[in-house]
């Protein structure tokens, strides 16, 4: 497991990270360092980076239990260091001398700020340390990149909710109005990233995504936790599944490819922020009806409404105008609505069968869901 061979958490005895050239293997591949890549889109990334040669650095928090699931599949243990071009480190966007630290060791060519409590409900029930992490750690990250010995591309993760009650489509030109706590922390790392841009001339960049799911979405995400449910219920684990609002409507695409879009952004030759989106929207119903009818289901005999699911205020709809990214950076998502949820039922469903083993063998509690 990735976890296991913590080296990637090198640290000297005196408390400071090892002097790490610009690059590992002693080439000139490119460098990123990558925040928040133990999850979905960080992961992705990941991937995407190392396929075009890049040496890939991620900063991870320190946790008593695993949480680098998502990055099994492409660890190479940092002592084979004539592979291993992804190494993790400790850090955090609260500590901001661990950000200057790694900023200055490993001297990046490109910064990918994706970490965030990102989870929007709960962003209301710990609002302090959503906008602390969300808002100042980016400002954070950013005086890190400027005070760096060399110039630093720098990439912000922005969110569609940042535009909250404003009708659709939206696009870059739209006004903000955010409804949660974490909108609001996004708005204002979105807004210290143009300052950092203008005052400083800083080559940094906000994409501003469309909800963007994939089978490795965190469970407790509505599309996940539906397709989750599919799975379970397909085989017997589960027999309900509580939701709040279904009248929501998202522009849903796929992780993987809004990944490539964050990379093209730093590839210009003048930095800008961009709305990166499908252009379709669909409410959670829409996705319902298509998750359990791709297995074979009705959703209206699994699904119970909860209002403790609904948020304090609520988004309507969001709709992104994609123009300018399809414009500029030639790029357009591949994935389209049906095709995702597909490979995530198809996904959970096998997740499923594996869990159903366990459950069958003793080895598993079914978790007592109803």
């Amino acid at each position: 497991m990735a976890t296991q061979s913590t080296t990637e958490a090198q640290t000297h005895s005196n408390g400071t990270p090892p002097s790490i050239p610009p690059s590992i293997a002693g080439d000139n591949r490119k460098v990123a360092l990558i925040t928040g890549i133990t999850g979905q889109d960080g992961s992705y990334l990941t991937e995407f980076l190392l396929a075009k040669g890049y040496e890939v650095h991620g900063l991870i928090r320190r946790s008593s239990n695993f949480n680098t699931a998502r990055l099994d599949h492409i660890y190479v243990d940092p002592h084979n260091s004539s592979k291993a071009r992804m190494k993790l480190h400790y850090a955090d966007l609260s500590d901001a001398s661990s950000l200057r630290r790694w900023v200055d060791s490993i001297l990046p060519d490109e910064v990918y700020n994706l970490a965030a409590q990102s989870h929007v409900a709960i962003s209301f029930e710990i609002p302090d340390y959503t906008a602390d992490v969300v808002g100042t750690g980016a400002l954070r990250l950013l005086e890190a990149v400027r005070l760096a010995p060399k110039p630093i591309r720098y990439y912000q993760a922005g969110s569609s909710e940042m535009f909250g009650s404003t009708p659709p489509p939206q696009s870059e030109s739209s006004p903000f109005h955010p409804r949660s706590p974490y909108a609001a922390a996004k708005v204002a790392a979105h807004w210290y990233t143009v300052n950092y841009r203008e005052a400083y001339d800083l080559f940094a960049c906000n994409g501003i995504l469309f909800n963007h799911e994939s089978p490795r979405r965190g469970e407790n995400f509505v599309t996940r936790k539906i397709t989750r449910a599919v799975g379970r219920i397909k085989v017997g684990l589960q027999t309900k599944l509580f939701l709040g609002n279904l009248s929501a409507s998202r522009d849903w695409g796929f992780a993987g490819d809004y990944v490539e879009a964050m990379w093209l952004m730093l590839q210009q030759e003048k930095p800008a922020d961009y709305v990166v989106a499908t252009e379709e929207s669909h409410t959670v119903e829409e996705f319902l009806v298509e998750a359990f009818g791709y297995a074979g289901m009705d959703w209206k005999d699994h699904v119970v409404i909860d209002k403790r699911y609904f948020r304090p205020a609520e988004v309507d709809s969001l709709k992104g105008d994609s123009s300018k990214a399809r414009c500029e950076l030639k790029w357009k998502p591949k994935v389209g609505f049906k095709e995702l949820v597909k490979m995530m039922v198809e996904n959970d469903i096998e997740m499923a069968k594996k869990e159903k083993v366990l459950v069958d063998a003793g080895y598993r509690d079914p978790q007592q869901q109803p």
